[in-house]
């Protein structure tokens, strides 16, 4: 660590908690393969004492490399910044800091003198839509020099995109488990079971139509013990995004997609299956899908038959648009 600037400070911002503890861990990793002695010392808001970064920062008898990880800045208390701005001002380059905020107004005085410092920075960016989660599972297979069908890729956000430490979780088991180019039909060996592919197989269904086949895979679905609910907001999602490709005009996916919060195949899918649709019939299936999802939650007596009603009303929408 010969440039106490450049190499000793890790500044790591950010929501994304999940992207922020990985991130957090390479800096760990890679400084523990340079010095396979180093000690780690971890340190958070919620049991902080005023002094304790000074003390765990100051030179060991026996010499050697520290790290000090200190998390949750964003939430740090007044001692626990003082002391983070006083060890930045003279840093060492025997003590790796790594500091990590996950966004707000305290601590900025924090991440602004780091910077001015010469923090190395890591962002972690929300990630959110299925745009973002499409180009999260990506960069996973760049990453592991491996490739994965568009295809591959609308399946895997569609069953375990909810929870992105999931989602990272079923690309690594890809990665392992499988070789050559990961396709849809892989990826549904794997996770073709999950209660978020079973709903958007009945929304799939639904909006192409196919009154009998949604039906049947809804009563799969709820024999295996499916709520209604997911699979309701399932179908009224891929309803929306009917809606707002629909009145977006022309442009290419790319364009689209970054204008609607969309993934491009999510738009390519939605171009697909709009023309089948007229804008009477399109008012038509959201209110009936609107209707069933004050039912499920509550509002109605039997929420598997409020989703069927919806099914069989948005099947015959289609089928006069």
């Amino acid at each position: 660590m010969t440039d106490p600037a450049a190499s000793s400070l890790v500044l790591v911002t950010g929501p994304e908690e999940f992207l922020v503890e990985r991130a957090v861990s390479g800096v760990v990793a890679s400084a523990r393969a340079a010095e396979p002695d180093l000690e780690v010392i971890r340190l958070e808001p919620s049991t902080y004492e005023a002094g304790a970064l000074q003390m765990h920062a100051s030179p060991s008898l026996f010499g050697g490399v520290k790290a000090i990880v200190v998390t949750g800045v964003h939430e740090a208390p007044e001692e626990m910044q003082a002391d983070l701005l006083t060890l930045v001002a003279t840093p060492d380059p025997d003590l790796l800091l790594v500091v990590a905020h996950g966004g707000g107004m305290r601590g900025k005085k924090v991440l602004d003198t780091m910077k001015k410092s010469g923090a190395r920075v890591i962002d972690c960016p929300a990630v959110k839509t299925d745009r973002d989660k499409t180009d999260f599972v990506m960069k996973e297979f760049a990453a592991a020099h491996r490739k994965i069908t568009s295809e591959g890729v609308r399946a895997l956000v569609e069953a375990v995109g909810k929870d992105l430490r999931e989602l990272a979780s079923a690309c690594s088991q890809l990665v392992s488990d499988t070789e050559g180019t990961v396709d849809d039909a892989v990826v549904d060996t794997y996770h073709g079971g999950k209660v978020e592919a079973t709903g958007f197989r009945v929304a799939d269904a639904t909006v192409a139509g196919q009154a009998g086949e949604a039906l049947r895979l809804l009563r799969h679905a709820i024999a295996s013990g499916v709520d209604p609910v997911p699979i309701v907001a399932v179908i009224a999602s891929q309803l929306r995004q009917l809606v707002k490709v629909g009145s977006a005009g022309r442009g290419s996916s790319a364009q689209l997609a970054k204008s609607l919060g969309m993934a491009p195949w999510q738009v390519d899918k939605a171009r697909r299956a709009v023309g089948h649709w007229s804008a009477d019939g399109l008012a038509v299936a959201v209110q009936a899908i609107a209707a069933a999802d004050h039912e499920v939650k509550g509002g109605g007596r039997d929420p598997v038959y409020a989703v069927e009603r919806a099914i069989l009303t948005i099947a015959r929408a289609r089928a006069a648009s």
